[in-house]
């Protein structure tokens, strides 16, 4: 089992320098305050270094219900190490880099959050599956206001 887990980390180091678009829905359940249902997509530019991967994310947001897209930008430092992938979000520049969380392998095809994230009082996890053309990450946020849930579908070209 420790063979496939390992598997699992360089099938992922392996593929996220070839990632360049993603798509998500973005579902509350029923104890969220927030309404983040819709949809979005876009183009990633990656830049790939010895350590790490990071993800320029440029697309459009939609909400469920409007006529109209809003513009939405994310950078994400995947930093690469051989028992885990740690994320991190860059929204505010690589010094300001917020660590979300290590993603630990439970299987050949799967990587978790080993604990989650806590945003004052949300807390955030996911769920990353390899798949035959990219990645697929699952989001789950969870707080007094919150019950989220972000699919993220990561692909080639």
């Amino acid at each position: 089992m420790k063979n496939d887990k390992l598997t699992a980390i360089i099938r992922l180091s392996a593929i996220l320098p070839s990632l360049s678009r993603f798509s998500f829905v973005a579902r509350s359940g029923s104890g969220s305050e927030v309404g983040w249902n819709g949809r979005g997509s876009g183009v990633i530019e990656v830049v790939h270094q010895a350590a790490n991967v990071r993800f320029f994310e440029s697309g459009r947001f939609t909400l469920e219900g409007q006529d109209h897209d809003v513009p939405m930008r994310n950078v994400y430092r995947w930093d690469l190490h051989s028992d885990r992938v740690s994320l991190s979000h860059e929204r505010r520049g690589a010094a300001n880099a917020v660590s979300l969380f290590d993603l630990v392998a439970s299987d050949a095809e799967t990587l978790v959050s080993a604990e989650v994230h806590q945003c004052a009082a949300d807390a955030y996890s996911a769920r990353l599956t390899l798949v035959p053309d990219g990645i697929d990450l699952e989001w789950r946020i969870v707080g007094p206001r919150k019950d989220e849930h972000i699919a993220y579908r990561y692909r080639s070209r």
